[in-house]
């Protein structure tokens, strides 16, 4: 028997989907990342400067431009948490946004060691409060971890940002004159150190023994160098040389990027301010092989960091120019 069937109308075009309008609230705290990127490669072009006897006007040029991109910054996520403190507080709850606002602690850190050529209290103060309250933020997060109960696939690279940010107060304050510094260095060496052995091995058996990162999130594979990268620069700037232990872990971190920069620089993965995830552990890099190669003095080195310098600055370039597009045509900041 045949079935019996209403007549059904045409159905309506549904409207076009319409993008959230762009609002302050949406503005995230990993963007601070360019700060980090930015910096990183002002002091990598100043060692370049000092060590190859380069121009240092990219390093100034770099160093203002950070200094600039931060106080936009601080002043914005201001707006936001006078505004939507909800959504900040909603940010630093979750268990992988909340490790980026390490990047603000990092740029303090870092913006310290750019100031110290210009003003050397303000260099100072930034390092201070930097260094307070990137402890502080060790010490929150890692309590938060300690209460139990996580989600392995919570385990992600972004971990290490406010744990070996520890690290960075040992990068930028090697040169500090008060005579406290040293303690607040080797505490923060021998913390930054700990929780990157721990992190290490958490993040690495996540990866091999579960699902692949988002592709979102695939930028953040080159944060494993850093705790390497970034191990080097603490280490040979508290002990004010380099030795083998060093170059283990200079080279540690330069296997790991070679291993995972075919993963992150490929097609399909989109842009986003996630992107800046790359920058600082890719400064860090440079920076490293700026300083082995004056070192060792072996040309090979030297042709490594010139090419890691020049990638560097590249990838800077290219992480600005598509930042500022989707800012001017909405997408950054449409949530």
């Amino acid at each position: 028997m045949p079935s019996l069937s209403l007549p059904t109308q045409p159905a309506e075009p549904r409207p076009p989907a319409t993008r959230r309008p762009a609002s302050v609230k949406h503005l995230p705290v990993n963007l601070f990342a360019s700060v980090m990127g930015l910096a990183g490669l002002s002091i990598a072009w100043r060692q370049a400067s000092r060590d190859f006897e380069l121009s240092p006007v990219m390093a100034d040029i770099a160093g203002h431009l950070a200094l600039v991109v931060f106080a936009l910054l601080a002043v914005s996520y201001l707006i936001k948490a006078i505004r939507h403190p909800g959504a900040v507080l909603a940010e630093y709850r979750h268990p992988v946004a909340g490790n980026f606002f390490g990047t603000i602690t990092i740029a303090m850190l870092l913006l310290s060691t750019v100031l110290t050529a210009m003003n050397q209290m303000l260099a100072i103060l930034f390092w201070t409060v930097g260094a307070i309250f990137t402890i502080a933020l060790c010490f929150a997060i890692t309590g938060r971890l300690m209460r139990g109960k996580i989600d392995i696939a919570h385990a992600v690279p972004a971990w290490f940002i406010p744990g070996v940010a520890t690290l960075d107060i040992v990068v930028a304050g090697g040169a500090m004159p008060m005579a406290w510094a040293h303690e607040i260095n080797m505490f923060a060496l021998a913390i930054g150190t700990a929780i990157a052995l721990l992190f290490f091995t958490m993040i690495m058996s996540r990866m091999i023994h579960h699902e692949p990162l988002p592709a979102s999130m695939i930028p953040s594979l080159l944060i494993l160098m850093a705790p390497f990268e970034v191990g080097f620069l603490a280490y040979t700037n508290f002990t004010q040389h380099i030795d083998t232990f060093a170059g283990l872990l200079f080279y540690v971190g330069l296997f790991i990027f070679l291993a995972v920069a075919p993963k992150v620089f490929r097609r399909g993965v989109p842009f986003a301010s996630g992107w800046w995830a790359i920058s600082f552990p890719m400064a860090a890099l440079a920076l490293a092989s700026l300083k082995y190669a004056a070192y060792t003095q072996a040309w090979p080195m030297r042709v490594i960091a010139a090419g890691l310098l020049g990638l560097l600055s590249l990838a800077i370039v290219v992480l600005f120019a598509k930042t500022i597009r989707i800012l001017l045509n909405g997408q950054l900041l449409a949530g």
